[in-house]
């Protein structure tokens, strides 16, 4: 079955530049068919050659052994992603403006999270993904991503719907 694997952080900020050409090579070494990449940031399109989150792991290892640093990747299936999408509780307004955070894992506490500052944005916690949605789009946020992440005590990584949108659409 074919999953997204999502690699945390790459080719962002002029960090952790992981070519999108090297991945999908590196997912074949592992086994992986049916590989594609979306964008440059880390979306990964592979059918693994057995358990995804093995696979995940592996490719953790592999792309710190390769490249030097550790980035989390989160997977997901196309059925995980379309209820992760479906259940984003706010107003639409701009795709672009409006994301999902799929998370390493459900939070084990989030009573932190409630004293992160927010402003106009807004975010809610649904089982193992975070839905922000950012009032005045993410480069002008008011809600710092990185430090709610740290007070849940989880990794996610960040994509807006327009990017969730197309992966459930390469996912079939």
């Amino acid at each position: 079955m074919t999953h997204v694997f999502l690699v945390r952080a790459v080719n962002v900020g002029g960090t952790a530049k992981l070519p999108m050409a090297e991945l999908r090579a590196l997912a074949a070494e592992l086994g992986a068919t049916e590989v594609q990449t979306y964008i440059a940031s880390g979306n990964l399109i592979a059918t693994p050659p057995g358990d995804p989150l093995a696979f995940a792991r592996d490719l953790e290892d592999q792309v710190e052994a390769r490249f030097g640093f550790h980035r989390e990747v989160i997977v997901r299936d196309s059925a995980a992603l379309r209820a992760a999408r479906d259940a984003h509780p706010f107003v639409i307004a701009d795709p672009a403006f409006s994301y999902l955070v799929p998370l390493t894992s459900p939070p084990a506490d989030s009573t932190a999270a409630a004293e992160v500052p927010s402003g106009a944005d807004q975010w809610a916690l649904i089982g193992d993904n975070l839905h922000v949605r950012f009032a005045n789009g993410a480069g002008r946020a008011e809600l710092d991503l990185t430090r709610l992440l740290r007070a849940l005590g989880v990794a996610g990584t960040a994509r807006n719907l327009r990017t969730v949108d197309a992966l459930l659409g390469l996912l079939g």
